[in-house]
């Protein structure tokens, strides 16, 4: 009955070493799955907040929140006759006045 016990032990230490190696399988799985949906979610949120801005542009600038152009009245400027001078001619003789002498 001595081998019997042999057998049990052996039997039981193969059936904790499948164990154990199925829970590190798991486990690896679990990690692996985890970086894979941490990645998908990276990327959902990114193109999530470009949806969102690019929503909020085009509803501020072409849709319905973009501002109308009011029709604003300008005057409209009245051509002005505009004199200019003419030179006139200057005297002949001395172009500079002397100075008086004073005392």
């Amino acid at each position: 009955m001595a081998t019997g016990g042999k057998d049990r032990s052996a039997r039981e230490a193969r059936e904790r070493a499948r164990a154990y190696e199925a829970r590190r399988d798991f486990h690896a799985s679990q990690e692996r799955r985890r970086v894979r949906d941490n990645w998908i979610a990276g990327i959902v949120g990114g193109v999530l907040i470009i949806a969102l801005f690019g929503s909020q542009y085009a509803y501020f600038a072409l849709g319905p929140g973009a501002p109308t152009p009011a029709p604003t009245s300008t005057p409209t400027p009245t051509p002005v006759d505009t004199i200019t001078p003419t030179p006139e001619p200057s005297p002949t003789g001395t172009s500079s006045p002397t100075p008086s002498p004073t005392s």
